[in-house]
């Protein structure tokens, strides 16, 4: 088998997935427009598809991302991210310069940035 995509429930699929579009550089498919209730970002290995669901997100995610920047230090990652409108869930940065952040996307859903590999060696 291959893994196609990853799903996720929100309440606006078209904003969302743009929010994930700018955080990931990768485009939204040509087919979607907003107000469709499903919306795919295509990745290159695979795609986030977002589908609208009545029902708001009410408890902590049991399966989130966690992105290792590739271009940028976590520091710098975080405050790009926050600029796009993420929030700051909770920091687990370390004196030594180890750690992450888990954010928050503008639906709530939890996602960590992690040190860059850069930063790791």
């Amino acid at each position: 088998m291959i893994l196609r995509h990853v799903t996720v429930d929100c309440a606006d699929p078209y904003g969302l997935a743009g929010f994930w579009s700018a955080v990931t550089g990768w485009p939204l498919s040509d087919e979607d427009a907003p107000g469709d209730p499903e919306v795919l970002v295509q990745g290159p290995a695979l795609g986030f598809l977002f589908i609208r669901v009545p029902e708001p997100k009410t408890a902590k995610n049991r399966v989130h991302f966690d992105w290792m920047p590739t271009e940028r230090t976590r520091d710098a990652e975080v405050e790009r991210v926050l600029g796009l409108g993420a929030t700051l869930h909770e920091d687990h940065r370390r004196p030594d310069g180890t750690g992450w952040v888990t954010l928050l996307d503008p639906e709530g859903n939890e996602f960590c940035v992690e040190r860059s590999a850069g930063e790791r060696a």
